[in-house]
């Protein structure tokens, strides 16, 4: 049975009009913490969504309150190594279970993959007696080196991803005389570019938004977080939430920044790697 042209039309309006709706729930709380950050404290439950006088000092006023730029810049380098990690080890770990043969390949994938089941909360404490005894406490190896070595979300996603390139590209880099770690390094990681971009920024916003670690092993404001600035902005009887919502504003503008720059290669790298639903 042929839809006519109204019923497509129609069908069309409501799809975007669901699009739309649910696109309007996601924004309305960044656009009310943008509207809160811009009021003054006094403005800050009155119904009206604009501020009468805007307070751009707010945005000044965070960098006074808290070293939010050292914070910043502390989040910054705890990202990029772990995501630097997780790209190289858990694509060297998803090419070994993608295109090599050895006993035992998929009873042990398998296995890896069933830690994604352990919840977080489970491996806090082991971690950090862990780090106590290494002597990491407050330092900035306990930010950077438990995720450093990949996971194993990362190993799957780059272990379908490898699955899906033909085995000719390997054949013929066997044949040029490469090493298995020249076909990986030269030949399959270059054509993976889409689902290390994915891995990438998911680590990246990972590292950036965790709380509850930093929480745990940081105290000096000279190894701080960004996150756990925000928590440093609450006072223990009243808070300046205008100057909260402009610091939460401040931390999001990066990884605004990151997802526009990533996202023609985070969507392709989705839709490839199988986790788009497909």
């Amino acid at each position: 049975m042929r839809r006519t042209p109204g019923r497509r039309v129609l069908n069309g309006a409501l799809i975007y009009l669901a699009l739309i709706a649910v696109a309007w729930c996601a924004l309305l709380p960044i656009l009310w913490a943008v509207s809160a950050s811009l009021k003054s404290e006094g403005e800050l439950l009155d119904a009206t969504p604009l501020p009468a006088h805007p307070q751009w000092s707010n945005y000044a006023d965070v960098f006074d309150a808290i070293p939010l730029g050292r914070m910043l810049l502390n989040t910054v380098i705890y990202a990029g190594c772990v995501t630097a990690g997780q790209v190289f080890f858990c694509s060297l770990a998803g090419y070994a279970f993608a295109r090599l043969r050895f006993p035992g390949r998929e009873a042990l994938f398998l296995a890896y993959l069933a830690t994604l089941m352990v919840p977080l909360t489970v491996t806090v404490i082991p971690q950090f007696l862990l780090m106590r005894a290494l002597g990491w406490m407050d330092t900035p190896w306990s930010m950077i080196v438990p995720g450093l070595f990949g996971s194993a979300f990362g190993t799957y996603l780059m272990r379908q991803f490898f699955q899906t390139l033909p085995t000719e590209l390997e054949e013929a880099a066997t044949l040029d005389g490469c090493t298995p770690w020249q076909i990986y390094w030269r030949v399959l990681l270059p054509h993976a570019r889409p689902a290390v971009m994915v891995l990438a920024v998911l680590t990246w916003i990972t590292v950036w938004n965790d709380f509850l670690w930093p929480l745990i092993m940081i105290q000096r404001n000279e190894y701080a977080t960004a996150t756990l600035g925000l928590i440093r902005l609450q006072g223990q009887y009243s808070t300046n939430w205008p100057l909260l919502m402009a610091a939460a504003i401040l931390l999001l503008l990066p990884l605004l920044l990151l997802y526009a720059l990533a996202q023609r290669s985070f969507v392709k790298g989705i839709a490839m790697s199988g986790l788009g639903g497909r």
